[in-house]
């Protein structure tokens, strides 16, 4: 590694601990030790490690924009036009006809979505991503980072401010999707001038569900969830205004009845009430019911205004006003259509006590009776009226989320239909009672009722689950209605309990069970809607290298051909998550790239060239299951989840508006993690990238190529499906490095502080390290801790074997992990030299180390602010007394010799989580 942009004192110092710890057996934990000795003897200050970390923070910063420009093939505006002009070309070189008939049929029918979804991901601060985007946005990459003191967030980001961000983001993509409606009708005019004005492409939409989603959070109120849809509703109606403006074109009709509608929609935006009160939301309501057909309710009621204004247009102003047009009519009265999501138990719970059904629906021995009984009640539904009142008296999570859908498609927008995703599906009960609950609400032919399969036994079951559901007549009416039938897949629970690799494996077979049944019911007519909800982490199912191969990974050719052979039209849906997944929208060029992207997977043909790993399906799954036995092992072994949850969650900070499950480091747990599910995926995810070992990508890896290595070798060099997976692999392998796991196996050992006690001379640094082996016991981490890693360890070498050139971790990477396990043995010593204190309120100094020991380090120094007071600033008033001493605080020496220095290097030991996630290119 070169030094050689910090100071030459400093430079030559960290060379030396550098080459001497090379000669170690473990040279991570060598420089660890190497760094603390020199931070005892002087010769590094704290200002010399600040000063490494952030130089490593932003040459890992520098390679994560140039990797973000790479991604999308590159983010220059010319070459971008140039990459929509030639997919166009090959659009209309393979139509069936040369027709305007055909090019429709081509266009017109939305192919694929981009979901804005607001995942706990926004893990630096805003400008910091603003800068990155820019970074990525540049034809040559800048040779110096932009000056940030730190890249962390100065607090989590709230509701508000994640639809900020999402909608910013949503612009661009609106933006994009619209340079490629340009190219698309400006050829269709070159070929058909007379008819091709009436034509409005959507193959690309984009959706969102920020502050729409309500699975796993009861922060937002139906009146947030309104709040937020006028908003978008005022954003798409002033998008139309200003594109009009811009256009040139003379349109006073149409531009005052969109300065009216924008008029009441603000009106309507501020008279929404921040609680459910009566009073305010009957003011709400006057103003929504009484006003929504000025407000507009569909956005095909400005149809014929538009197609008017285009015909009687100058020429110039035509092509932009039939692009206006396109994008209004294929996004309704949103800036982005809307998705809603909430899990099945609250479906369950709603309908049990609407039709008085008692069983259970997780217990097959009911599920017959329910499925019976619930099909019954399909025929015989009458749909009762909804108003706000209703609103307010329903206690139901399920009932007040299908009646805020209800009123937004009655008072915001009729036209445009509602994703309502249900979480945890297990059954195809959930989906009739679904379907049962909108049939009650009077919605059900304006919202897509869409399972999500992520569990192993959801996507184990898929098949049974989705047959449930069409051998209902009331279900496939419904499905022929609407003429569309959807499916959302999860990555990141799936990933982490059966591996990344099995979990997309698993995925994508049941994309083949689905097409089976749609066969088999005779629904080859019906669009067909698959919404993988993957984010832009490996942790999270996105492909590491390239935007092109994350689309083929997640929708594989050879399913697209299969739907292709029966003529199921396919509409796939992607999720771009959180801060990580707004990059990639982050500026016009990075938007115009990725759409650039989606458009070429789109509208280049298929290959017709095998791929042997559908020729040897045995191979493929004997091999894929092995990975899910592994990971599931490892899920299951007691060391896994005390390696999650000793001081991984302190290492990363709170990164979205959604309450963390059981990761706070401002507040001390009260009881031990026992099992990975008490984490949500993200932050499982994003520990073990901070702790150096990606398992959730790569444990069973070994085992499964150890089962047939040669195989193994040759699909991985002739398979592009089977390729495409292993590079999951090997950038988590360079992302890794058992070393640096085993290190901080090391440090949760009493026997290594013992063995360090029993070589140490100083009395002083001797009592700290047994004090240190005495508090870890307490935690009893370590014998698990050691089984988990041997099982780890065996699997890796295992790999190795059958896998000669697999990558190695990065050497920058050791550095990072090695400063920062200097710091965490910093950070407990100094915990050593806490004077005595008297237990306050249940906290008392074993309480205080067990946290320490976890990292929980401002929880804990909130406490010593209280137990160890640094004192109020002397007073000059006059106290009509003779003056006595002002002392300024009777502990100083203890704030200024360990709480200030403990406080300082938990900061850097969280901008080196920062430093270590660009590094890895994302987070969880």
């Amino acid at each position: 590694m070169d030094y050689s942009s910090f100071p030459p004192a400093l430079a030559s110092l960290l060379t030396t601990i550098r080459r001497d710890a090379d000669d170690a057996s473990n040279p991570v934990m060598a420089m660890a030790h190497m760094v603390g000795m020199a931070l005892d003897d002087g010769r590094l200050g704290h200002e010399d490690i600040a000063e490494l970390v952030r130089t490593l923070r932003d040459a890992a910063f520098l390679r994560r924009a140039g990797r973000l420009h790479r991604y999308v093939g590159g983010a220059g505006q010319d070459a971008t036009h140039q990459r929509l002009k030639m997919c166009v070309e090959t659009l209309l070189a393979n139509l069936p006809a040369n027709t305007p008939e055909a090019f429709a049929q081509a266009v017109s029918p939305t192919r694929f979505a981009a979901v804005f979804t607001a995942h706990p991901t926004f893990a630096v601060n805003n400008d910091v991503y603003a800068a990155l985007a820019e970074c990525a946005s540049q034809p040559v990459l800048p040779d110096k980072a932009p000056y940030f003191e730190t890249h962390r967030r100065s607090a989590p980001p709230t509701l508000n401010e994640e639809f900020d961000l999402a909608t910013q983001a949503i612009a661009r993509a609106r933006d994009a999707i619209d340079l490629f409606t340009a190219q698309l009708l400006s050829a269709a005019r070159k070929r058909w001038p007379e008819s091709w004005h009436t034509l409005a492409p959507q193959p690309i939409i984009v959706t969102s569900w920020v502050g729409y989603d309500t699975d796993g959070r009861t922060d937002i109120g139906w009146w947030d969830t309104l709040r937020l849809r006028l908003r978008m509703k005022l954003f798409q109606l002033e998008r139309l205004a200003q594109q009009l403006t811009v256009s040139g074109a003379s349109a006073p009709a149409l531009q005052a009845r969109l300065s009216r509608a924008i008029s009441i929609v603000n009106e309507q935006i501020e008279a929404t009430p921040a609680s459910p009160d009566p009073q305010a939301v009957a003011r709400f309501a006057d103003l929504l019911v009484n006003h929504h057909a000025t407000a507009l309710q569909s956005a095909s009621e400005l149809a014929t205004d538009l197609q008017d204004a285009i015909a009687a247009a100058e020429p110039q102003a035509q092509l932009p006003l039939a692009v206006a047009r396109a994008g209004f009519l294929a996004h309704g009265l949103a800036l982005a259509h809307t998705h809603v999501r909430l899990n099945a138990t609250q479906i369950h719970n709603f309908v049990r006590q609407k039709l008085n059904l008692r069983d259970d629906p997780g217990n097959p021995a009911h599920r017959r009776a329910l499925l019976n009984r619930v099909n019954e009640a399909l025929t015989q539904v009458t749909p009762v009226a909804v108003d706000f009142g209703a609103l307010l008296s329903d206690p139901a999570t399920a009932g007040r989320l299908m009646m805020t859908i209800a009123q937004i498609i009655k008072h915001i927008d009729a036209d445009t239909p509602v994703r309502f995703l249900i979480a945890e599906t297990e059954t195809g009960y959930t989906l009739l009672a679904a379907l049962w609950a909108a049939t009650h609400f009077g919605i059900a032919d304006k919202i897509e009722i869409s399972p999500l399969f992520e569990t192993e036994d959801a996507l184990a079951n898929g098949e049974r689950i989705v047959e449930e559901a069409l051998r209902s007549p009331s279900w496939r009416d419904y499905i022929r209605r609407t003429g569309r039938i959807s499916f959302q897949f999860g990555y990141s629970d799936s990933g982490r309990y059966i591996g990344q690799l099995a979990a997309t494996n698993l995925i994508e077979r049941l994309r083949l069970k689905i097409h089976e049944q749609l066969v088999l019911w005779n629904l080859q007519d019906v669009t067909v809607i698959f919404f993988d909800t993957h984010g832009e982490s490996i942790g999270r199912g996105a492909h590491p290298f390239r935007m092109a191969d994350r689309l083929h990974y997640l929708s594989p050719p050879y399913v697209r051909e299969k739907f292709s052979e029966t003529g199921i039209i396919c509409r796939e849906e992607t999720a771009f998550q959180g801060g990580d997944g707004y990059l990639l929208f982050g500026t016009p060029e990075l938007a115009g790239a990725t759409i650039a992207s989606i458009a070429e997977n789109l509208f280049t043909p298929l290959s017709s060239a095998s791929d042997p790993v559908y020729e040897q399906p045995d191979f493929s799954a004997d091999f894929f299951s092995s990975i899910s036995e592994g990971m599931t092992a490892l899920v299951a072994d007691p060391g896994y989840a005390a390696l999650l949850g000793a001081f991984g969650p302190a290492l990363i900070d709170r990164t979205g508006s959604r309450p963390p499950a059981r990761q706070s480091a401002e507040s001390a747990t009260g009881s031990r993690l026992s099992h990975p599910s008490q984490l949500r995926a993200i932050p499982n995810n994003a520990i073990l990238q901070q702790l150096g070992w990606c398992a959730n990508t790569l444990q069973g890896l070994g085992s499964a190529a150890r089962r047939h290595p040669d195989t193994f070798e040759t699909f991985n060099t002739s398979s592009p499906r089977f390729h495409r997976a292993l590079d999951f692999a090997q950038h988590a392998l360079a992302s890794s490095d058992d070393r640096v796991l085993k290190c901080v196996i090391q440090l949760l050992d009493p026997g290594f502080w013992l063995d360090r006690a029993t070589a140490e001379p100083s009395k002083a640094r001797r009592a700290a390290f047994l004090s240190l082996m005495k508090d870890l016991e307490k935690l009893n981490f370590s014998a698990d801790l050691q089984a988990m890693f041997r099982r780890i360890q065996a699997d890796h070498l295992a790999l190795r074997e059958a896998w000669e050139d697999a990558p190695h971790g990065s050497d920058r990477l050791r550095v990072l992990h090695a400063v920062r396990i200097a710091l965490i043995e910093r950070i407990w010593l100094l915990a050593c030299r806490i004077p005595f204190f008297m237990p306050r309120s249940g906290f008392n100094r074993e309480a205080m180390m067990q946290q320490i020991l976890c990292l929980e380090i401002p929880a804990v120094l909130k406490e010593m602010d209280h137990i160890f007071p640094s004192g109020t600033a002397a007073s000059d008033l006059d106290f009509y007394e003779p003056r006595g001493p002002r002392e300024e605080s009777i502990y100083i020496r203890e704030h200024r010799e360990i709480f200030i220095p403990m406080r300082e290097i938990f900061e850097l030991v969280r901008e080196i989580s920062v430093a270590v996630m660009h590094d890895i290119g994302a987070f969880g």
